[in-house]
């Protein structure tokens, strides 16, 4: 383990529950469509885990190695796209909708008639206090959408994506090759939401708790694995 470390300003060791645990970021190269999940996990995990260890993994590598990651310059966002991002807050943290290419993505991965739903419902009720309605009924696919930033590393600067097509049970199938229960995890500086994982023994809960701080990093780490081991 001592060719890996925590990332800058980031804590090795977190309390959760009662317990401490290691969370070790993995540097990987930049992954591509073309590569095979269960690979990434073999070439760059097998020389530090043991048993017990559990693997968190970026959902964004799980995306792109399902095909769910797109050219910029291949999506041709609708009028209705253009004008539904004129709505959207813009965060620091991840372009999210806010793009007329991610929200394109949007209105193809739910349809119309969910966004539109969504939409107005969450407009209708921001006034009495009510927040995060949107993606309630929008749905957790819509909210790992995301889009090219400053900081994006290339090619993904000129790339947006989906999020992992069945998160859960490509978790349970990672799971099963790697020999390690998975977290698939979509994490940023504002908050954490747990897409898929290999066994329900596994809390939301303290998954959240685990990555509340987002260990692997916000810009360029390049870290999108992680391995969780109780101290």
């Amino acid at each position: 383990m001592e060719q890996l470390h925590p990332n800058e300003n980031k804590k090795l060791v977190i309390n959760v529950e009662g317990a401490n645990y290691e969370r070790w970021p993995v540097r990987t190269r930049v992954i591509l469509a073309e590569d095979k999940m269960s690979d990434v996990l073999e070439k760059y995990l097998t020389p530090y885990l043991k048993e017990g260890d559990i693997i968190f993994i970026s959902e964004k590598i799980v995306a792109i190695t399902q095909g769910r990651s797109y050219p910029i310059k291949d999506i041709h966002p609708s009028w209705f796209a253009k004008f539904l991002v004129k709505f959207v807050h813009k965060s620091p943290y991840g372009i999210g909708l806010g793009s007329p290419w991610t929200m394109e993505l949007a209105l193809r991965e739910i349809g119309y008639t969910r966004l539109i739903c969504a939409a107005t419902l969450a407009a209708l009720t921001k006034p009495l206090g009510i927040r995060g309605l949107f993606y309630i009924i929008a749905g957790r696919e819509v909210a790992a959408i995301d889009g090219p930033c400053a900081y994006t590393l290339p090619p993904y600067n000129q790339y947006a994506k989906l999020g992992p097509s069945k998160p859960h049970k490509a978790a349970k199938e990672l799971s099963k090759k790697i020999g390690y229960e998975v977290v698939i995890i979509d994490a940023n500086d504002l908050g954490v939401v747990v897409l898929g994982k290999s066994s329900d023994k596994i809390t939301d809960k303290w998954a959240k708790a685990i990555f509340k701080d987002n260990p692997l990093g916000q810009t360029s780490e390049q870290t999108p694995l992680c391995i969780v081991r109780k101290a």
